[in-house]
Order: structure tokens, then C-alpha cells, then sequence
């Protein structure tokens, strides 16, 4: 199994070490990665300990109570989803999936985690001489100081009956929406699986997402989200015309934006905040392209990415929707944006989905 290779000297400039004193679990059955790993999160502050299959992560969870574990997702005895979901159930803990495959069925499967409780999944980093090292190294460890301050919640799949259930605020009149854009971070492929998996099938508007996702897993992503999707859901692809009734992910490393006519252009110009794709990028250009035609949504995530654009957006005559404080995993960019004043409501993923499915014709 691939994984990080032991080295205490790339693991102690791995970052800006703190005195904190999160406790994290390592689960993993590969010797060598999980030595590297205990050293990489060691360097950082954090104290470390192990479990070498699913069996043990459980008992583990409740003996020590991590305030975050990562999960390998192939173990022995009981897989990491199976581990997860026994986990969540007796004792919940804020857990972060990491996986060695970019294969994007693979990756797909592995967003299956975030369904029993996991708050993300990330790639495992290869070893110190992999040249992406360090930049999947600083992922992970931010994402584990990140998770260690998020509040714990259960999570379970709603019965039958409460997914054919959808709940949404009067809707003001508005003009016909022809476009509906999203932006999301850490947390979002949840919501945005919650919102795309209740759009009606006759939905009469394109949707273009930004998810900041790691490089590799947009494709598995994609593939996750068409298994619950009425909708066809792929990759935006450059000069294409967005279609009503289609959903369109913004690729990696390319600024995903909207022009006259529906028209999808992709560029590789700087990064905006710290993002390429950003979610600021696709809400200006929606602003300027689509104007009262369009609604905006922006969902769970840290930082400020599209929260001033949704704002242009609302001020251009767009609807705008930000995620509720109660459903987000981060409260960073729609917090920011409901500060700015951006959002015409505040809503959870579910009322998200039944207020664009008011807003937007079907198509005949």
C-alpha cells in the first residue's frame, strides 16, 4: 500500500509546529505509512496514536476519544467505511478519510465515507521524494488542526420519507432564473450531493459548480455525485454552452467562468484566494453574464472565496443562498458572505435544493 516513508527531517519542516494538544489517531495497516504519519502529525504539536485495522480503530475511538482520526479506507478485519459508520454510532469523533488512489471510480467510492460521518477525504501523501510531498503533507496537517476545532455531529442517512420531503421559505417573486452557480469547500461535496440528488429531473437551468477539491479527485467526484443525481453530472470543458438541466464541475486547476450566450470559458490565470478553480472567479463572471437571471449559492468551506462575488451577484438583481451555520462542517465563506450582507436567505442543503426547484422552470 502507498503511503509516506518515515523521514524525521522532511516531517519536522512539515509546517510551523504549535503547542496544541489535539490527540490523533492514525488508522492505517501499512507499518511503514503509519510511522511516517505518526511523525508528520508529531512534528506539528499533535499527539499521536495508532491502530492497525478497523477492529482496533473502534475500540481505540471510544478508549482515547482523538479529537481527530485519520482513516485509511482498505484495512483488515473491518474497512475504514465500516469503521467509520461503527465509530459515528457509539462514539462520534471528527474523522478525515485518506486515500492512496486518484483512479477516479476509486476516488468516487471513497467520497461513499463522507455518508457514514466523514468530514473529508483527502489524498495520502507519498513519500519525501514524491515531488508533490510537501504540498500533500501541508494539506493534511492543516486539515487535521482544521477538523480538531469542528464541532462533532452524527450523521445518518434520512429514510425514504424524509428525502421525498422538501422544505423551503416562500420564495419573493423573482425573474426567471436561467443559471444556477454554486461554490463550496471543505465540506461540500456532502451539501452539494444533498442539494443536486433533489433537483427535479425537468430542471430548466444549468448548474456550474466550484468545489475546491484536491488535484485528482474532480473525475471521482463527478462520478459520485451522477449516482444520486437526476441530472447528468461532468467535467465543464472549454468554449462549451452550458445546457439547461445539466450540472457542470469546474476541472482542476482551471478557472471555471461564464460568458454571453451560456458560454463556459476555462483559464489558468493566477489563483484567487489561495483557489484555482475559485468560487470568486465563476460568481463575477456570472454576475456580468447573467445578472437577475441567475442564482447563487454558496456552501460550507473556510475562508472568504466568493463571498464579495456573491455579493455582486445580489447586486446585479442574482438570487443568492447561503448555507445554514447549523448544516455547515466550516462557517468560513458563507459566515463571511452573511456578514457582507450577500445572502437573500440562509438555508440548509434540502431547502436549497426545494427553493431552485421553485425558482427554475422545468424544462418541457
Amino acid at each position: 500500500m502507498t503511503g509516506i516513508v518515515g523521514d524525521t527531517d522532511m516531517a519536522a519542516d512539515a509546517a510551523q509546529p504549535r503547542p496544541v494538544s489535539e490527540r490523533v489517531l492514525i488508522v492505517e495497516d501499512d507499518t511503514a505509512a503509519r510511522v511516517g504519519l505518526e511523525q508528520l502529525v508529531k512534528s506539528w504539536g499533535f499527539i499521536a496514536e495508532s491502530a492497525g485495522d478497523g477492529e482496533e480503530a473502534v475500540r481505540a475511538a471510544a478508549d482515547l476519544a482523538p479529537d481527530v482520526i485519520t482513516m485509511d479506507i482498505h484495512l483488515p478485519l473491518l474497512d475504514g467505511f465500516g469503521a467509520t459508520r461503527r465509530i459515528m454510532e457509539s462514539c462520534p469523533t471528527r474523522i478525515v478519510m485518506v486515500t492512496a488512489t486518484s483512479i477516479p471510480h476509486e476516488v468516487a467510492h471513497s467520497f461513499e465515507a463522507l455518508e457514514s460521518g466523514a468530514l473529508t477525504v483527502l489524498p495520502k501523501p507519498l513519500g519525501p521524494a514524491h515531488p508533490e510531498f510537501t504540498s500533500m503533507r501541508d494539506e493534511l496537517l492543516r486539515t487535521i488542526a482544521l477538523m480538531a476545532e469542528v464541532p462533532v455531529v452524527r450523521r445518518w442517512r434520512p429514510t425514504a420519507s424524509a428525502r421525498a420531503v422538501a422544505v423551503s421559505p416562500a420564495v419573493p417573486a423573482h425573474g426567471e432564473v436561467k443559471l444556477v452557480a454554486i461554490g463550496a469547500s471543505t465540506g461540500g461535496p456532502l451539501a452539494l450531493q444533498a442539494i443536486l440528488s433533489r433537483l427535479q429531473p425537468h430542471f430548466g437551468a444549468p448548474v456550474v459548480v466550484v468545489q475546491h477539491i484536491s488535484s485528482g479527485f474532480t473525475q471521482g467526484l463527478v462520478e459520485w455525485l451522477s449516482r444520486t443525481s437526476a441530472l447528468p453530472v461532468r467535467l465543464a470543458a472549454h468554449d462549451e454552452r452550458a445546457q439547461a438541466g445539466v450540472v457542470y464541475i469546474a476541472p482542476d486547476g482551471a478557472h471555471t467562468t461564464l460568458h454571453a450566450g451560456g458560454r463556459i470559458v476555462l483559464s489558468t490565470s493566477a489563483a484567487e484566494n489561495g483557489f484555482r478553480p475559485a468560487v470568486s472567479c465563476l460568481f463575477r463572471s456570472v454576475a456580468q453574464s447573467h445578472g437577475p437571471h441567475a442564482a447563487g449559492v454558496l456552501l460550507t468551506g473556510m475562508g472568504q472565496d466568493g463571498a464579495r462575488e456573491l455579493k455582486t451577484m445580489q447586486q446585479a438583481g442574482a438570487f443568492t443562498i447561503v448555507q445554514d451555520r447549523a448544516s455547515a462542517v466550516i462557517y468560513g465563506m458563507p459566515g463571511e458572505a452573511l456578514r457582507l450582507g450577500a445572502a437573500s436567505h440562509v438555508l440548509s442543503p434540502e431547502a436549497t435544493a426545494a427553493t431552485l426547484n421553485r425558482l427554475v422552470k422545468r424544462r418541457e
